[in-house]
């Protein structure tokens, strides 16, 4: 067999891997961030499944200095201290390692990048194949005809190998060692080298193309001109000294044996514990297959999916060098690991989840007419019972129902199989229709809203209270995952049987292609996991004060969502067209007119050649911010912020715009509507935000740009169902401001508020201290962003880049804000403080949102939660406003028999299909459910509009 060698840079890896979910952290039911683990482990088992090496090792730094720091003192200076969360999970990817049987390599005095490259040449005369695993582009200068830069792929997709020809396209050199070269005249601000003043990556490049080496440059330097030819003569020590820091040190004192890392057998009992430690339940599914869920333990095992190298034990002892120390194969004696939390007691003795095999139950089929309306009746008599719907696909307006389950004591349970022939599955759904909506019955179930969507599209209502246990935990739980098979594992200890044991892991068969006794426990088992979630969820609702939130709000919404999705809305698929054609026009005219602002033809969706027309052609700002690739950062946020300064930047940002409209809506939305109806269907979810906001998709409404011109253009669009019917729009007027008036009980804020004034006017007018009739629009806009940013814990730097103004006079407006409204100063910092002592925010409604970084040590990403804790009362309490508005009127509407109906919700806005003759009674109906939807201190102003459609409307 050949010999492959893969070395990985573990640091650079654990970085990546929890920068990676650093928008959505993984964390377990205990709300520890295993982002970090969860990632490099996927890493771990996506190369040796996809790669088969048969050497392996995983090198990593330590905190002593190396040279490079005795030479230059600010070399990597600039790096913030490790996140706190990624500290706590280093011991754990070293236990990972133990358990993997991956050596772990590392020495004091020396990098990774230092012990990978040592070892790299000694495989080159051992005669094996190397491969350099890391997203860092410094190995590149190690490339040969037998070492490989190994870049793993994000996001799914492929690692990218770069060899010889890769690394000379790249960099545009001969040898790879030349990319030594290039960082010294460059730079590499990852590790703060700061290279040659004035030399870019494009210059050096050609440099080092012409003249081969730095020392042969620094020997040609009077052969240049102007400012290179002075900066390189100025510098010519730097440069040295940037060659020295940038090369790879490849004789570290290291002793290791290529062969002591050869493959091994993983400790297979101690790394199923370790999966069930971290809840990483895919991770040991995919590992050890139906063995770790099935919880039977190693002895069961007979085979692994990863192919692995079993060698003898090695007999080897570890080698301290130095001060530092050398691990290998941690877990064989002797060894030193960085004191890694022990396995917990359960873990260390193969923690195991019970199934169905190893679980008493007993699941009884109803097929017969008889056996179902014994069910039937008994379902009658009861209060409350779990149901689930079994279906051919997950989009409940084309699956057919297959079978329903139902359950009402653990471990017992019914299903029903439904027929495909449609005579007889709308007879056996008459049969359960009057259990179904009967009012008096408690329902539950686990994402409730697809069952009665499926049961909804089959011409069944479902009424009655409602008990969604996804939707219970996560108001329990925000930031976990909400998942039946996850809270099963997660609370009761037990493993459902995967869907993929019925259809295959491709779907090879819909379910109603699945046997019937396969199916029947399958869907049975679902009911029955979800009936005890609920009795273990029902005590934490109301040990956290979530019983408000989830009966009044988040259960009742359900149906309220369902009717919506089912009922749809008219889009004019011929202006969308038309509109496409408009913004085709826009997007070429846009593009011609950033070309001539340039000087130059670029490509605009080139992040790498925008940067450099804006910041080295253009120098729009000295020091412009850079992504840690070392590239300029172009993204929405830097390009807001640099848009007063130059009109390029605001061209720029209205190609994207029409860009994208193009793209997402004009282009992509008549693909939308469902044939059947005419109509589009979005679908709504409940549990995706930590502030309780709703979310749509499969097409997204949520997101249109509608603060632009061209984003009103989509609504036009939206249209009313027939001449009959217009679209009536409700929208909250300045419902956050309010909420902050009314939370903060600010004097000045309420005051504003109740004589009807303008905010924003008011606010300038108190803050700059001049008469309301003497506020001029420059002193509105400015009191316009303090409003909105301070609820967002706008900095006086952040305030200074949106309205391009100096950092000095913008501290002054927000210092003179708070002097005017000192109760929301005092809202903010009480907020925080409750956040640091409790280590959650909440809503008006109870509704909470936990914060674990509020006492971070480390100021950013402890600011981070403090913005949130600042924001999440006001939006969170907005969304709960509007959701508890939809549910009042859905039930007016149904109680005086309306046949208006309420069709999208898009943030603070509600979309009516009007029947005309209904307008005056809709109007008051909605204005008054939605002014009284909570009570606050603060009048609520409504804003009503009717049109042909929604621009109009609105």
């Amino acid at each position: 067999m050949a010999k492959k060698l893969f070395l990985l840079d573990g640091m650079a890896l654990a970085y990546r891997a929890h920068f990676a979910f650093v928008q959505r952290p993984i964390r377990t039911s205990q709300g520890l961030n295993t982002s970090a683990l969860f990632g490099f482990t996927l890493a771990l088992l996506d190369l040796l499944e996809r790669d088969q090496p048969t050497h392996l090792a995983v090198a990593f730094d330590t905190s002593a200095p190396t040279q490079r720091h005795i030479d230059f003192p600010e070399y990597k200076a600039q790096r913030e201290a490790m996140p706190e969360d990624l500290s706590v999970a280093i011991p754990n990817l070293f236990r990972l390692c133990e358990l993997m049987r991956i050596p772990v390599l590392k020495l004091d005095g020396f990098e990774a990048d230092d012990i990978i490259g040592t070892l790299v040449r000694r495989a080159e005369k051992e005669g094996f194949t190397s491969y350099m695993v890391t997203p860092d582009k410094d190995f590149s200068q190690l490339v040969d005809a037998n070492t490989f830069l190994y870049k793993p792929g994000r996001g799914g997709e492929p690692a990218e190998i770069q060899g010889i020809p890769e690394i000379q396209a790249k960099w545009g050199i001969q040898r790879p060692e030349q990319v030594i070269d290039i960082l010294a005249l460059w730079g590499d601000a990852s590790d703060n080298i700061p290279g040659v003043p004035g030399v870019g990556e494009k210059t050096a490049s050609k440099l080092i193309a012409q003249y081969g080496s730095v020392e042969n440059l620094i020997a040609h330097a009077g052969e240049l001109k102007g400012k290179l030819k002075e900066n390189l003569e100025t510098h010519a020590e730097q440069a040295r000294l940037c060659y020295r820091l940038a090369t790879i040190n490849i004789e570290v004192p290291i002793d290791v044996r290529l062969e002591d890392l050869q493959r091994r057998d993983f400790d297979v009992t101690s790394l199923q514990a370790f999966c069930v430690e971290f809840e990483f339940n895919s991770l040991g599914k995919r590992m050890f297959g139906d063995q770790f869920k099935a919880g039977r333990g190693a002895a069961a095992l007979s085979t692994q999916p990863i192919t692995t190298v079993p060698t003898a034990p090695v007999s080897q002892k570890p080698t301290a060098s130095g001060e530092g120390e050398l691990l290998l194969f941690p877990g064989d004696e002797p060894v030193t690991l960085e004191s890694p939390p022990p396995l917990p007691p359960e873990a260390a003795t193969g923690a195991q989840l019970n199934n169905a095999g190893n679980t008493p139950h007993e699941y009884r089929i109803a097929s017969s007419p008889e056996e179902r309306a014994l069910l039937i009746a008994q379902l009658g008599r009861l209060s409350s019972f779990c149901f689930d719907t079994e279906t051919t696909g997950l989009d409940p307006k084309e699956a057919k129902l297959v079978g329903l389950s139902f359950c009402w004591e653990a471990h017992q349970g019914w299903y029903v199989p439904v027929s495909q022939e449609t005579e007889e599955s709308a007879t056996i759904l008459e049969e359960f229709r009057p259990v179904l909506e009967s009012e008096s019955v408690e329902k539950v179930g686990h994402n409730l809203k697809f069952d009665l969507s499926v049961l909804r599209w089959n011409g069944v209502r479902v009424r009655g209270r409602l008990f969604d246990t996804m939707v219970a935990h996560a108001l329990i739980e925000p930031e976990m995952r909400h998942g039946m098979d996850y809270l099963s594992e997660a609370y009761l200890g037990y493993t459902p049987i995967p869907i993929t044991q019925l259809i295959g892991q491709k779907k090879e068969i819909n379910m109603s292609e699945v046997p019937l006794a396969q199916i029947a426990e399958y869907a049975t088992e679902d009911a029955d996991v979800t009936w005890q979630l609920r009795s273990l969820l029902e005590p934490k609702l109301r040990e956290k004060g979530l019983e408000k939130v989830f009966y009044e709000i988040e259960s009742p919404l359900i149906p309220v969502l369902v009717e919506m999705e089912h009922e749809g809305i008219r889009i004019d698929a011929a202006a969308l067209s038309q509109f496409s054609e408009q913004l085709a026009q826009q997007i070429n005219t846009q593009e011609q007119e950033i070309q001539r602002l340039a000087g130059m033809e670029f490509n605009l969706n080139s992040p790498k050649q925008l940067g450099e027309v804006l910041f080295e052609r253009l120098k729009i700002v000295e020091k412009p911010k850079k992504t840690k690739t070392g590239q300029y950062a172009t993204h929405e946020g830097i390009l807001q912020d640099l848009a007063p300064r130059h009109e390029i930047v605001r061209r720029i940002l209205d190609h994207r715009t029409a860009t994208k409209l193009k793209s997402t809506y004009a282009d992509t939305l008549p693909s939308a509507i469902f044939a059947r109806t005419g109509r589009v269907h979005t679908t709504y979810q409940q549990v995706l935000t930590t502030t309780g906001r709703l979310s749509s998709q499969n097409p997204n409404l949520q997101n249109i740009p509608i603060r632009s011109e061209m984003g009103q253009e989509i609504r036009r669009a939206f249209v009313a169902r027939d001449a009959g019917h217009a679209l009536l729009s409700a929208d909250y007027s300045q419902i956050e401001l309010r909420i902050v008036a009314a939370l903060s009980r600010d004097p000045g804020m309420l005051e504003a508020f109740a004589s009807g004034l303008d905010i924003h006017t008011a606010t300038a007018a108190r803050v700059y201290g001049v008469m309301l009739q003497l506020v001029s629009d420059e002193m509105r806009r400015n009191a316009k962003m303090v409003n909105f940013g301070i609820t967002y814990g706008i900095s006086a730097f952040g305030l200074a880049q949106r309205l391009g103004i100096p950092r000095s006079e913008a501290a002054g407006i927000i210092d003179s804000y708070f002097q005017q409204y000192g109760g929301i100063r005092r809202y903010i910092d009480e907020t925080i403080a409750f956040a640091r002592e409790h280590g959650y925010v909440q809503t008006v409604t109870g509704r909470r949102r936990y914060l674990p970084d509020i006492r971070s040590a480390n100021a950013m990403v402890r600011g981070g939660a403090e913005r949130n804790a600042i924001n999440m009362p006001i939006q969170g309490t907005a969304a709960d406003m509007i959701k508890v508005a939809m549910i009042r009127i859905h039930r007016e509407f149904e109680q005086r028999g309306l046949r208006s109906r309420m069709v999208l919700q898009i943030h603070d806005e509600l979309l009516f299909d009007l029947v005309r003759e209904e307008e005056a009674e809709v109007r008051q109906v909605v204005e008054t459910e939605m002014k009284n939807a909570l009570p606050l201190e603060v009048p609520i102003q409504v804003e009503i509009g009717v049109g042909d459609n929604w621009l109009q409307a609105h």
